[in-house]
Order: structure tokens, then sequence, then C-alpha cells
């Protein structure tokens, strides 16, 4: 029964490994692999022309005569090319550090240990999956904003009455905030995949305690969460620090800027700053769902120790070993659901039905041990030592929320004069 499963898992193997390749050679691409100095040097001076040289360039040749302030505005387009840039230069600096330093496969945590199983693999690359749908939809949505403002300011602001020039200038633009857009969203989408990577093995640890082992081996798998809980909040805290800040910052500016605006704000002068605005919530909502779910995680395995414990002292309490062999070892009291993404969702696990209850003094202290060891260490994604939870989550999502509202309502209204 063995023999014919060992190909398949062979395959998974390299399956999982063709995407490792493939989601590195995406990075590559975009610029995040500096394992070089060449390729790190090529990969900024890209950077430099695509996301600065370029934009200024459009700018300058299509700016349009003195006196059309209602169709362009000069500070306007500044400071939406300062922010796409700034916010583009943080994702490329702190991510391409962690791929230099650690490569995608440790950079992403994509667990060796847990690796040799097929269940792992196939979650895996089912989150792979998911990165790149992420990443594609929430680029589309954006490109399609983008592209329909553009096409609406080239319609006023054609280049002295030469077509080519200007679609030609207009194509330019489009492929320049796609690639500085692409560089952002793709830091977001990554750190959000190692969130979702590490959740798989926090969700594995409910099936760790099914398992009659001592209880120095949860303790130990409990370790190694927490080890690894602590690498991710150490790689990645500069990251969406600098993110939040260089995003809180381009927002107020932005708010100050249509504030001391005395002119007509419409789509078309106005309508980066909401395309730019929602690409930054975007982002920076991607980011801090990861850091949510991944604190959710951790804080919930004092429950779950908690009730293992319960469980595991009333069946050895109350169930004779007659009752536990005549119900045949393998009665399950509590359904498991461990694939529910639901933030709320709870972790249930089986009675631990192995025929010889425990019911000895010391394994009762061994197992209370562990649940105030388990109970003590929540831990979860931390930032400088703030711990990043629902509450911190909600007060910036609101900040940031509030801030692009506006925006949106100075930009995408209808003004009559």
């Amino acid at each position: 029964m063995a023999s014919p499963q060992l190909p398949l898992v062979g395959d998974s193997d390299s399956e999982l490994d063709r995407s490792l390749t493939t989601l590195e050679n995406f990075l590559g691409l975009l610029g995040f692999c500096h394992y070089t100095f060449l390729r790190g040097l090529l990969s900024w001076l890209a950077f430099l022309v695509l996301a600065v040289a370029v934009p200024l360039s459009v700018h300058e040749f299509s700016r349009c005569a003195a006196g059309c302030e209602r169709f362009e505005i000069d500070t306007f387009e500044l400071e939406i090319l300062v922010s796409r840039a700034v916010v583009a230069a943080v994702s490329l600096l702190c991510v391409s550090r962690n791929l230099r330093r650690y490569g995608v496969r440790q950079a992403l945590f994509v667990d060796r240990r847990h690796g040799h199983t097929t269940q792992f693999r196939t979650q895996y690359i089912r989150k792979f999956r998911t990165f790149y749908c992420l990443l594609a939809s929430w680029f589309g949505i954006c490109f399609l904003l983008k592209a329909a403002r553009e096409a609406a300011r080239l319609i006023y602001l054609h280049h002295d009455g030469s077509w080519w020039l200007s679609v030609g200038l207009l194509f330019i633009c489009l492929f320049s905030w796609s690639y500085t857009t692409l560089v952002f969203l793709s830091g977001c989408a990554l750190f959000h995949l190692v969130g979702n990577l590490q959740i798989i093995q926090f969700e594995n640890y409910g099936k760790v305690l099914e398992i009659d082992s001592d209880v120095s081996v949860y303790i130990e798998e409990h370790m190694a969460l927490a080890y690894a809980l602590s690498k991710i909040s150490h790689r990645f805290r500069i990251f969406l620090l600098l993110e939040f800040l260089v995003i809180t910052a381009s927002q107020f500016v932005t708010l100050l800027q249509t504030t001391e605006n005395q002119g007509v704000i419409n789509l078309i002068n106005g309508g980066d700053f909401a395309v730019l605005s929602i690409v930054q919530l975007v982002g920076i909502v991607l980011c801090l769902n990861a850091a949510a779910k991944i604190s959710h995680r951790a804080q919930s395995l004092g429950s779950i120790a908690s009730r293992w414990h319960a469980l595991v002292t009333c069946n050895s309490s109350n169930v004779s070993p007659s009752e536990i062999l005549k119900n045949g070892g393998n009665e399950e009291i509590l359904s498991v659901n461990y694939s529910e993404p639901d933030l709320e969702s709870a972790d249930y696990i089986p009675l631990p039905t192995n025929g010889q209850p425990i019911s000895s003094t010391s394994s009762y202290e061994r197992r209370q041990a562990f649940v105030t060891y388990v109970q003590s260490n929540t831990g979860g994604f931390t930032i400088f030592g703030w711990i990043v939870d629902r509450m911190l989550i909600n007060t910036i999502f609101f900040i940031e929320l509030s801030l692009v509202f506006f925006v949106l309502g100075k930009t995408i209204t209808v003004t009559v004069r």
C-alpha cells in the first residue's frame, strides 16, 4: 500500500519546489532578488528610472499651458509621484533585504520539518496560488481605475493636438505606474503570504495534541512556533512600521493639499489622489490582516491547551478502560475544524482515546504546567513590543479609512462654479 504513494509524494515535493522557484522568478522580475551586488545595482537603477525619472519626464512633456488648473495641478502631481515612489522604495528595500539574507524558502518560513507530509505541501501550494490571485485581483481593479482617470485626462490634455504623442505618454505613464504599484503590492502580499503559511502551523497544533506523546513534545512544538513568530516579527517589523508611517503621512499631506487648494478639484486634476489612496489602503489592509490573524492564532493556543487538558482529565477520571475499549478507541466527542479562515472560529479537539487513561498525579501536574506555560506565552506579531491585535488593527484601520474617505470625498465630486 505504501509503495504506490511514493511517486505521488515526490511529485508533490517537486511541485512545491516549482512553486517556490516560480515565486522567486516573479520577485526577481520585479527586482526583489538582490543575491549579488550587480543584481542589486541594476534593480535600484531600474527603480530610479521607472519610478522617478520616467514619471517626471512624462509630467514635463504633458504639462499644460498656464490657466489649466481645472485639468492639472502641478503640486498634486508631484506629491502623488513622491508618495508612490516612497512606498514602493520601502517595499523594495525591506523585502529584498530579507530575500538576500535568508532566501525564498527561509524568508517564507516554509518549514522543512513539516514539509514531508503531503497535507502540508498541498496547503503550501494552495497559499501560493492565493497569493497570485490576490495580487492580480487588486492590481487589476486599481489598474482599471488608473487607466480610466488617465484616459479622461488625455481627452482634455493631449499634447498640442498630437494624439499619437499623447497616447504614447499615456502608455508610458501606465507602465511606470504598474511597476511601482506592483512593487508595493507585492511586498504587502508577500507578508500576507508569510502570515498564511504560518497559520497552517498554528492550525496544526491542535492535531499535535491529539497524538499520545509526552508533554515535553507539546512544549517543544510550541517553542518552535513561538520562535518562528518572533523571527517573523523581527524581520518584518521595520517594513510594516515604515509603510504605515509613510502611508499615514501621505494621507495627511493629501488632506492638506486638497483643503488648501482654492480652485476646483475634480476627477481629472485630483483623481490620482483617489487612486493612490485606494492602492495604499489595499496594501496596509493586507499587512494588518495577516498580522492580526497570526496574533489571533497564537493567542488562541492557550484556550486550545486548556480545553485539551480538561478533556484528558475528565476522560481519565470518569471513563474506565473497559468503556474506552468498548467504544473501539476512536470515537470523537467533539468535531474538528481547522480549515475555517474566520478569525472568530474555534478549534475543537477530540478526546484522546488511546485506550490507556492517564490518572497519575504526575501526569496531571505536567499537563497543568504545560497549560500554564502556553497561557503565559501567548505572544503574537509584535512591532517593537506592541502586539498587533484586533484592537490595534481597528484603530489603525479606521484612521486610514477616515483619511481615504476624506480624499475620495474631495476628489470624486461634481463641483459647479
